[in-house]
């Protein structure tokens, strides 16, 4: 189709030669070098435009992922030392199209739990499960506004990537609102616990932060506060055996059978959670040091109410031979938090418990990092208060 436009050209300049006179060999020689000329580059942009075209889609295509060895020693009171290893592997597939979107598809090894994605070793060497662990749509419709949609990971601020409120591998399912400019940000969070109006337990819980972030004298300051509702009173966990109390994560569950082996358990509050958190990020004698506070208050029961996290992370393993220090300490009050989302390393996960976490990173390169991390809880704080240690041994590998 491409030729039609050269060969209609051509004839019309011979139609009009023939009308005025008679064209020469010589004429006819040299216009059909011309015309060869001219179809040459048309035929060289076509094929350069056909292999862009074609290859377009892997342009607009990206790759990322991690994988973890890890090997964990627990100790808890009252318990037999558990010896265990694990794996974790993680693969998102992430597509730009027209119009500012984003869409992102991500697999990764585990069960359903929905804090972890970590897989252990064992069954004589049998396959592993994957699993579905994102499934989203990202739009931009102006600079620094972001609407999202499915399953995304959480778009809520982690202070100091801190597990106070949120474990690290929870993946919201619902819709989420980011905004950010200049010194300002915000960010709102719908998540479905269960959509289907069919259960009991269905539940759309909500909420979201607001906050400043500014650099003065070269401190990195940021601080806000957030509000979250996850209306649960009345009914039963949303993840494991509803008449395990266990599966209530350290929150307070209530009902008339519910000490009996196959009782009844309700939730007993809701989760209507204040925050304000802070972070600082400087340069402590040439070394990114980093120092952080999270508080919440959950406004609903009238005691076990508050949980609160401090502490700080001194380097960065981003390069070979680079060291990187961590430590905080956490208080979870058993109501304070909703026990099924918050760290499901610290304390074993849940609520009711307190304790200290230290890390000792080292970077073997810029996408290999070797770490060791230590836990020195305690739990079930409220009740009959136990301490629960925790060695992690980690070796892992990232790349986009």
């Amino acid at each position: 189709m491409r030729r039609i436009p050269l060969i209609l050209a051509a004839g019309t300049m011979l139609l009009g030669l023939s009308a005025q006179a008679e064209v020469s060999e010589e004429e006819f020689n040299e216009l059909k070098a011309q015309y060869a000329e001219l179809s040459e580059k048309v035929d060289g942009k076509s094929d350069k435009a056909e292999a862009k075209s074609g290859s377009s889609w892997t342009d607009r295509m990206k790759m990322q992922g991690d994988f973890r060895y890890r090997y964990e020693n627990i100790d808890q009171e009252g318990k037999e030392d558990r010896n265990r290893s694990r794996i974790r592997a993680r693969m998102n597939f992430i597509a730009d199209l027209p119009q500012n979107v984003e869409i992102g598809f991500g697999l990764a090894t585990g069960g359903d739990d929905p804090v972890s994605t970590n897989q252990t070793i064992g069954g004589g060497g049998s396959t592993k499960d994957i699993r579905l662990n994102l499934a989203y749509a990202d739009w931009a419709p102006v600079e620094g506004l972001h609407l999202v949609a499915g399953k995304f990971k959480n778009r809520s601020l982690r202070v100091a990537k801190n597990g106070l409120m949120w474990d690290g591998d929870w993946t919201p399912e619902g819709l989420a609102v980011t905004y950010k400019k200049g010194w300002f940000f915000g960010n709102a969070m719908g998540s479905w616990l269960e959509s289907d109006s069919k259960t009991s337990n269905s539940d759309f819980s909500w909420g979201g932060q607001v906050g400043v972030q500014f650099q003065p004298g070269g401190v990195k300051l940021k601080g806000g506060i957030g509000y979250y509702a996850f209306k649960t009173k009345g009914k039963s966990t949303f993840f494991g055996d509803p008449n395990d109390r266990s599966d209530y994560f350290g929150n307070t569950a209530v009902g008339a059978t519910c000490e009996a082996a196959d009782g009844t358990c309700v939730y007993a509050f809701d989760y209507l959670m204040t925050q304000v958190f802070g972070e600082a990020e400087f340069g402590l004698f040439g070394i990114p040091t980093v120092l952080f506070v999270d508080f919440v208050n959950n406004s609903d029961p009238s005691e076990n109410d508050t949980a609160w996290s401090a502490g700080t992370r001194i380097g960065k393993t981003k390069e070979r031979g680079a060291v990187q220090f961590s430590y905080w300490y956490a208080d979870k009050e058993a109501d304070a938090l909703f026990g099924l989302l918050t760290d499901s390393d610290f304390a074993g996960g849940g609520t009711d418990n307190k304790g200290h976490f230290l890390k000792l990173a080292y970077g073997m390169n810029k996408t290999w990092t070797l770490d060791v991390q230590y836990f020195i809880n305690k739990i079930d704080v409220s009740t009959t208060e136990k301490d629960y240690n925790r060695l992690m041994l980690n070796t892992a590998w990232k790349f986009k």
